[in-house]
């Protein structure tokens, strides 16, 4: 088998291009997901009863149902009933919605960490139930979190290659379209591994330091 350089060097523009596209979906739905954490996270944290059952109605329902079919309900289910939506918002919303779902978890398991004693003293100082949050559980389910959130961002970012199902043209789509258009089977394989990889192994060497100055509370230093 001889590979053709000439047509994988041709289309490395177009490949830049998706993974452009697979970087801004996934770090939109990251900070998406993580504002529909924090928020869900002090709903929990301030024990509203209305509000923390249907946050919990949310993770479960988030985290027990496929990507791929909550893109199918919002993509080809919700037309049906006049809500329209672009591949984008689409592909956005349902990696939100599940990214949410894990990392209110991730979030809830690491407030719920943070010992009982500090909380108490905090009160005994006169700290507010909102200034203890912010101030002593927050930056503390933080440091404790760590690991799992930032396992938690690569996840995400994995799961770019399920958007593809609704024609979101990340690096997937963009290797599955240039298969069926020229054969060249090997070819965008191999580009799609490289640039996959391109991605990944840098994201998780910064993610590993960032989790490590966590770790030590060098965080910021």
């Amino acid at each position: 088998m001889t590979l053709d350089t000439t047509f994988m060097l041709k289309h490395v523009p177009d490949f830049i291009h998706a993974a452009i596209v697979t970087i801004g979906i996934a770090g939109a739905a990251i900070s998406a997901s993580l504002l529909v954490a924090v928020l869900n996270s002090i709903l929990c944290y301030f024990r509203v009863p209305v509000f923390t059952s249907i946050v919990r109605a949310y993770i479960e329902l988030a985290r027990n149902t496929p990507l791929l079919i909550q893109l199918f309900f919002l993509y080809f289910a919700l037309p049906s009933i006049g809500i329209r939506m672009s591949s984008y918002t689409t592909a956005l919303l349902a990696m939100t919605f599940l990214g949410g779902g894990y990392l209110t978890e991730v979030f809830r398991a690491g407030i719920e960490a943070v010992p009982k004693s500090q909380l108490e003293s905090g009160l005994a100082l006169g700290l507010s139930r909102w200034q203890l949050f912010c101030n002593i559980v927050l930056p503390q389910a933080l440091r404790i979190a760590a690991p799992s959130l930032f396992a938690n961002f690569i996840f995400l970012l994995k799961e770019t290659t399920v958007v593809s199902a609704v024609a979101v043209p990340e690096i997937l789509y963009t290797t599955t379209n240039y298969i069926a258009l020229y054969y060249k089977t090997y070819e965008m394989l191999l580009m799609m591994t490289a640039f996959y990889l391109l991605l990944f192994l840098p994201l998780s060497f910064v993610l590993s330091w960032l989790e490590r100055r966590f770790q030590h509370g060098q965080f910021g230093t």
